[in-house]
Parts: structure tokens; C-alpha cells; sequence
């Protein structure tokens, strides 16, 4: 492969980006960085995971102490989330509606919920992901993601997702359906497996999405013939190398390396980055700005959670103590 300036970049940003993660957790003030543009622009973290999307939907849709672990209803209140993958969202349905569930759902009353909502102005979906409306014959895309969560559940699919002998299997039954391209789909097997239906590793598979194919082609003058997918799998087997190669202090998430998505993800955060910090490189896109800007909150941020399975810790200290005596243990 032929890397261009951009490839040497991509392992600066990862490393600064968690490094500003940790520093939000212990210290709510700020600064958390002297990067000019990772302090003026929006990025998500460099583990997908730790996310603040990843982080409610883990916490507070999929597990705690009253959610069902049954599979039907992890299925359906991951699904029910993550179409819309909107915080606010989700709030407004259980403050209507009470504790989601696929027990008690009634979908009529969702959308009705969902409608009056609408009719308000109010953004159902986030602008995170391109979310077109499957099929369904509805007027109101939120109709449309209703109706093909409803046949999901008939089709037996969170079952049949259960039984699932790869995390590439339940991905290909996620393309099967309407309205789920390839991106979306591994996106939301990623979700499922973050919950206690599914127990596959991250390094299983890995789908290249619109903006990972512009970061790749920023940081790659030439692949030697890769897919877009072998290059990600090959940055993810190299990351220690690397990090050692630019004397990049990088511990990972409490010990757990960056894992295929996490590596996917930073190549879609890279094009962004890019378009600021090397606005000579065009890539594919050809996109010159960044739209979202970052403006800081000084809050303490949660406590992280994370799959159990994972056995991650986050131990943090007590008191005002400096980043560098942040320790995470993995069990």
C-alpha cells in the first residue's frame, strides 16, 4: 500500500481523540486539548462504543435493572432506538408511553406519539446517518420504520438473529430487509451485539461505509489491489505498531484495543478531519468543510457502561487527580 501524509494523521487523531475522552471524564472544565481543530469541530470518539448514542443505548435501552433480557424485547428496544437513533426520541415515546416494550407495544399509539411530534417540528431522526424510508405505503417516514419493526417481530427475526452463527449472518439478515443498505445494516448488527442477544467479537467483520471509503482513499495514494475492507482489517492488526512507530501513547478503552468498527470509524472521523488539517488531499467526496462545530460544556460525564461481556472496568480516581493517573483495568 502507498500512504499519503493523511495515514500518519489518522493515527495523531485517534490518539488525541481518546485521550480527550479520558480527560472529559476526569476533568468537566476543560481544556481538553490544544488541537485547534478537534477543539473547534464535532468528532465522535474514537471507540464507537463510548459514544453518547452508544452509551444510552447500552445503558439505559438495553440493559438495567428493569429491562427484559428476553430476546424478543432486547430485539425490539434496540431496534425501536436505533432507527432513529435519537436520544430525545426514545425520552419522548417512554414519557408517553411509559417503559418500551415488545410485550405491551401497540404501534398505533406509537405512531400517534410520533405524528404529534412531527406536526410540532420536531426532528425525529438524528443527522448522524442517511436513514431512507422502507417501503410500507406510509406518508410519514416514521410510518415506514414502524410498520418494518412490526414485520420484523412477525418474521421471527430477533429468534432467528438469536440462533445466528456469525455476526455476518445477522447482518445478512438485516440486508434482507427493506430499506437497510449494507452500511446501515452492519450498523446495526454492531448495536444487537453490543446487548446480551449476541456475543461476537467486533473483529468478526466489518462493512466500509461512505465516509470510510473517503478517509481511505485520504490516507491510501494506492491499496495494492485491498478492498476497502482488507485495509481495515490490516490497520486494526497494525494499531500497536504504529502507535510505537509515532510515539503515540495510546492505552485503548480501559485495555481493549480498537476493534474493526472502531478502525472504520476513525477512517469516516479522518475524512472530516482531513478536510481542515490536509485541505490539499480531495479524496472522494471532495468536501471542503466541516459542518458540525464543538462547543464545550464543562459537565461531568457518566460513568461509562459497556457490554458486560466486555469486562471492562472504567476505574476512576477520586478527587482532582491529572490525566495521566487515569487507570482502566480489563478483567
Amino acid at each position: 500500500m502507498s500512504p499519503t501524509e493523511v495515514y500518519d494523521t489518522y493515527w495523531r487523531f485517534a490518539a488525541e481523540r481518546q485521550s480527550i475522552y479520558v480527560r472529559r471524564l476526569l476533568e468537566p472544565d476543560g481544556p481538553w486539548t490544544k488541537d485547534p481543530i478537534l477543539a473547534a469541530y464535532r468528532f465522535t470518539n474514537a471507540y464507537r462504543a463510548a459514544d453518547r448514542v452508544s452509551q444510552f443505548l447500552i445503558a439505559n435501552v438495553q440493559y438495567g435493572e428493569s429491562r427484559s433480557q428476553a430476546p424478543a424485547e432486547v430485539f425490539f428496544r434496540t431496534l425501536l432506538f436505533k432507527f432513529f437513533n435519537k436520544i430525545e426520541t426514545w425520552e419522548l415515546l417512554e414519557d408517553q408511553l411509559g417503559p418500551l416494550s415488545w410485550q405491551a407495544a401497540n404501534f398505533d399509539a406509537l405512531c400517534r406519539v410520533l405524528d404529534a411530534a412531527f406536526r410540532r417540528g420536531m426532528r425525529l431522526y438524528s443527522a448522524a446517518y442517511i436513514m431512507p424510508a422502507p417501503g410500507f405505503g406510509h406518508d410519514r417516514k416514521h410510518a415506514n420504520h414502524l410498520a418494518l419493526l412490526s414485520q420484523m417481530m412477525e418474521d421471527g427475526l430477533p429468534a432467528s438473529i438469536g440462533k445466528a452463527k456469525s455476526l455476518r449472518s445477522v447482518f445478512e439478515m438485516l440486508l434482507a430487509y427493506p430499506g437497510l443498505g449494507p452500511f446501515l445494516a452492519y450498523q446495526y448488527a454492531i448495536d444487537l451485539n453490543y446487548s446480551s442477544l449476541l456475543g461476537f467479537s467486533e473483529n468478526d467483520f466489518v462493512v466500509a461505509g461512505p465516509g470510510a471509503l473517503d478517509g481511505l482513499a485520504k490516507c491510501f495514494a494506492d491499496t495494492g489491489g485491498r478492498t476497502p475492507e482488507e485495509v481495515i482489517a490490516e490497520i486494526a492488526d497494525r494499531q500497536e505498531t504504529e502507535f510505537r512507530r509515532l510515539d503515540l501513547k495510546f492505552e485503548g478503552l480501559f485495555g481493549r484495543p480498537l476493534q474493526l468498527i472502531d478502525c472504520q470509524n476513525l477512517f469516516c472521523e479522518i475524512s472530516k478531519y482531513a478536510r481542515v488539517r490536509h485541505p490539499e488531499v480531495a479524496g472522494i467526496s471532495n468536501r471542503k468543510r466541516i459542518k458540525q462545530g464543538f462547543r464545550a460544556q464543562a459537565r461531568r460525564m457518566p460513568i461509562p457502561q459497556f457490554p458486560p461481556r466486555w469486562g471492562l472496568i472504567p476505574a476512576l480516581p477520586k478527587g482532582d487527580l491529572a490525566p495521566a493517573s487515569f487507570q482502566g483495568r480489563l478483567l
